[in-house]
C-alpha cells in the first residue's frame, strides 16, 4: 500500500495534457464560438480640468470702444439736461456754475389773508424777508407803480381800497439794491359788489346797482334812437357799417319852445316822422338823419334799467333795457354796439 501515493503526480500531469489537447481541438473547429461572460459596466468618473485663463499678450495695445455719434438736427433732437442749464450771473462766463450767496436778500413770502376783497374795504398784506434791513411795497396800477410804502423786513400792512376798484389789486414787494435787488408780485382779486339787471350777466363788474329809468326808443332804416330819462341823454345807434357805431348826445329839446314835429314833412307810406325828443335830434343833426334814414316804426316808451361797467383802462360800457325785451350793450368809445338777449 506504500506505492499508491506515488502515482498521484502522474495522474495530474495526464489530466493536464488531456485538457490542453481538448482546447487545441476546439480552437481548430471553425464552427466553434467563444463564450462571453458579461461583467459590470464601468462607471465614468469626470475629472475637472481648470481651463487656462486668457492672458493678454504683452505686445497688444488695448483699444477703447467707439462712442456713438451725437444726434443732430437730421438725426433727432439732442437730449436736454433734466434740470436745465446751470444759471449764470450777469457778466459770468458761459459754462460757469452759478454760486448762490447765502447772505443775499431773499423774500420768504408775500401774501394776504383773504381770497378776494370787496372794493371799498381794507385788505391786509403780510410778508417776510431775510438778509435785509428795509423793504418797499408798491401799488401797481395799469403796469405803473403808483404808490409806495417803506416797511420793515417783516410785518403787515392794511391797504384801503377804492369803491371803484375793479378786477384785481396788484402789489410788488422789493428788497435789496442794484444787482442784488429781488422783487415778488402779489395780485388780490376784487369781488364784485353789484349784480347785473339781466341774465346771463356780463363778464365785467358793474360800477353800481341798476338804475331804474324811463326809456324812449324808435327803430330806423339803418339803426335806432333811444333816450334815457334818468341821465337825459340820447343815443344814436348805427348799423350802416361805418364808424363810430354809436354816438351819445345831451338832450336839447325844450317842449316850451320847440315843436313836437315838422308839419311840412310827410313821410312816405310805411314810414314815420320822429317827434319830440327823438325828432328834435333827428331833424337838427344832418349826420344822424343821413346815417339812420327814415323811422320804420312809432316811438315806444317803456320803463327799464341802465347800468355801466368801467374797465381798468377807464373805458365804460353801457347796458340799457330795450323796448323789445332785449338789452342793448354800447361798447366803449363808440366802437360797436350789440343786442344782449336775456334768459
Amino acid at each position: 500500500m506504500m506505492g499508491v501515493p506515488a502515482a498521484r503526480p502522474y495522474r495530474v500531469v495526464v489530466a493536464a495534457l488531456i485538457a490542453l489537447l481538448l482546447i487545441v481541438a476546439l480552437s481548430g473547429c471553425g464552427a466553434a464560438s467563444v463564450m462571453i461572460i458579461p461583467t459590470t459596466r464601468p462607471t465614468l468618473t469626470p475629472t475637472l480640468t481648470v481651463a487656462p485663463s486668457q492672458t493678454p499678450d504683452r505686445d497688444v495695445t488695448p483699444t477703447i470702444p467707439p462712442s456713438p455719434l451725437p444726434r443732430t438736427a437730421t438725426g433727432g433732437p439732442s437730449p436736454t439736461p433734466l434740470f436745465g442749464a446751470a444759471a449764470t450771473l450777469p457778466g459770468q462766463p458761459t459754462g460757469t456754475a452759478r454760486v448762490l450767496d447765502p447772505n443775499a436778500p431773499r423774500i420768504e413770502f408775500f401774501t394776504t389773508d383773504v381770497l378776494a376783497v370787496v372794493p371799498g374795504e381794507t385788505v391786509n398784506l403780510y410778508w417776510s424777508t431775510r438778509n435785509t434791513t428795509t423793504a418797499v411795497i408798491y401799488r401797481v396800477e395799469r403796469g405803473i407803480r403808483s404808490r409806495l410804502w417803506n416797511v420793515e423786513p417783516d410785518g403787515s400792512l392794511p391797504v384801503q381800497t377804492n369803491a371803484r376798484d375793479r378786477g384785481a389789486l396788484d402789489f410788488m414787494l422789493s428788497v435789496g439794491d442794484g444787482a442784488a435787488r429781488i422783487e415778488l408780485p402779489l395780485s388780490v382779486p376784487l369781488a364784485c359788489p353789484n349784480l347785473w339787471f339781466f341774465t346771463p350777466p356780463a363778464e365785467a363788474c358793474p360800477d353800481a346797482a341798476p338804475q331804474e329809468t324811463g326809456l324812449i326808443e324808435q327803430g330806423f332804416e339803418r339803426g335806432r334812437l333811444f333816450y334815457v330819462v334818468a341821465t337825459d341823454t340820447l343815443y344814436a345807434l348805427f348799423n350802416d357799417g361805418t364808424t363810430p357805431a354809436w354816438v351819445a348826445f345831451p338832450n336839447r329839446y325844450d317842449p316850451a319852445i320847440h315843436p313836437e314835429f315838422e308839419p311840412n314833412f310827410n313821410p312816405p307810406p310805411g314810414f314815420y316822422q320822429p317827434v319830440r325828443v327823438l325828432g328834435f335830434l333827428w331833424r337838427g343833426n344832418d349826420t344822424v338823419r343821413g346815417r339812420l334814414g327814415l323811422a320804420i316804426q312809432p316811438e315806444l316808451t317803456v320803463n327799464g334799467f341802465v347800468q355801466v361797467a368801467t374797465n381798468v383802462g377807464g373805458a365804460s360800457t353801457l347796458y340799457a333795457s330795450s323796448a323789445d325785451g332785449t338789452v342793448l350793450g354800447l361798447l366803449p368809445e363808440g366802437t360797436a354796439w350789440e343786442i344782449v338777449t336775456p334768459l
